[in-house]
């Protein structure tokens, strides 16, 4: 399937601040934020990183919004030059960075938007990844709800029927005539609870978040990255367009992902590996891996979260104006918004409202 999945989805015309001018830092700035980044991944003790479609640029997958985006693009008619095909698509540099800063412990989980299946693809654990838009080379029962790895992209987006039944383990059974359906949120489905839950926790929790490729637009998605600011937690945003919560960002840097990441990976003596099928569990044949995130899981955070945040709470510090939301209506709010409130991006070159919306 082609990577522009947009076209199966429905039809859904507020999609946001679209083609919004990139920005560059100079060499000698990027040089210093990404000297003060790798410091801070070193001094915190919980560093989560929030993905977006900026991410896989660099493996031929248009973003939406951006200058060539799909969206941008589509307003004028037209489509994107490169439209590779999501199997053919290969991780990134930054894919492959985080799956190694992830395994040496100086990250703690990854809150993705993407649904091309590349942080997957990487070799990266389960354990460490929350889908919040699903993944295209997952497919799930709507029986069990056990989640299964494709060889191929799903034949459908949207929550369809993909024509395959559910496999079951070797430690149990199958569901007799379980469906499955392909695993790629429409623009009004509810988020999979596990990985909301999942990434809620961790976001608050950290004492670091980095955003990484995405222009923030999304609720609940978005926001996020901003659960930590209430207990005093940093914010760094790495994006070429401005972004909705850049204000409240300790750390802006304004240079492609894969650049960044390759710095502060040298400067934290971590070696990015180059991608290999060998890790790549969509490569195994037949493949039969799971992807569903154990409960267990979910309930073991459950209890560590309870504990940091009573803890943080007391050394809480009140941030008036930092426009978070209350904890209980994210968590109400299960759906991809359609709007909100306008707020703004400033930027030397553009002021511009924005209308948050459903798929980044």
């Amino acid at each position: 399937m082609s990577c522009n999945y947009a076209d199966g989805l429905s039809d859904y015309q507020n999609k946001g601040v679209l083609g919004v001018p990139e920005v560059f830092d100079d060499a000698e700035t990027v040089e210093q934020k990404c000297e003060q980044l790798a410091k801070l991944i070193k001094q915190s003790k919980h560093v989560v990183v929030h993905t977006g479609a900026g991410i896989s640029t660099s493996a031929g997958i248009p973003d939406f919004r951006g200058p060539k985006g799909v969206w941008t693009l589509e307003q004028k008619g037209e489509k994107p030059s490169v439209n590779i095909a999501f199997d053919e698509a290969v991780p990134t540099k930054t894919h492959m960075g985080l799956k190694a800063l992830a395994d040496a412990g100086l990250v703690k989980y990854i809150v993705s938007q993407n649904i091309d299946g590349l942080h997957m693809r990487s070799g990266l654990e389960r354990k460490f990844l929350a889908e919040l838009h699903g993944n295209m080379f997952v497919e799930q029962c709507l029986k069990c709800r056990r989640q299964y790895i494709r060889n191929k992209p799903a034949p459908t987006v949207g929550k369809k029927l993909t024509g395959d039944f559910c496999k079951g383990t070797k430690n149990s059974r199958a569901c007799r005539g379980g469906n499955l359906i392909d695993n790629i949120l429409d623009w009004e489905h509810d988020l999979p609870e596990r990985d909301l839950d999942l990434a809620f926790m961790h976001s608050a929790m950290a004492d670091l978040n980095i955003c990484l490729g995405s222009t923030l637009q999304i609720v609940p998605s978005g926001n996020l990255p901003l659960r930590n600011k209430r207990y005093s937690g940093n914010l760094v945003i790495c994006n070429l367009q401005p972004t909705k919560h850049d204000k409240k960002a300790d750390l802006k840097i304004s240079m492609y992902v894969d650049v960044v990441i390759e710095k502060v990976a040298k400067r934290l003596g971590v070696e990015i590996p180059e991608y290999t099928t060998e890790h790549d569990p969509t490569k195994s044949n037949p493949c039969t891996a799971e992807w569903t995130i154990p409960s267990d899981q979910v309930k073991a955070l459950d209890k560590q979260y309870s504990k940091v945040i009573r803890e943080l709470s007391k050394n809480r510090q009140k941030c008036p104006n930092s426009g978070i939301e209350d904890a209980d209506n994210i968590l109400k709010s299960k759906k991809l918004k359609k709007e909100e409130e306008p707020s703004t991006f400033d930027t030397a070159e553009t002021n511009v409202a924005v209308k948050s919306e459903n798929i980044d």
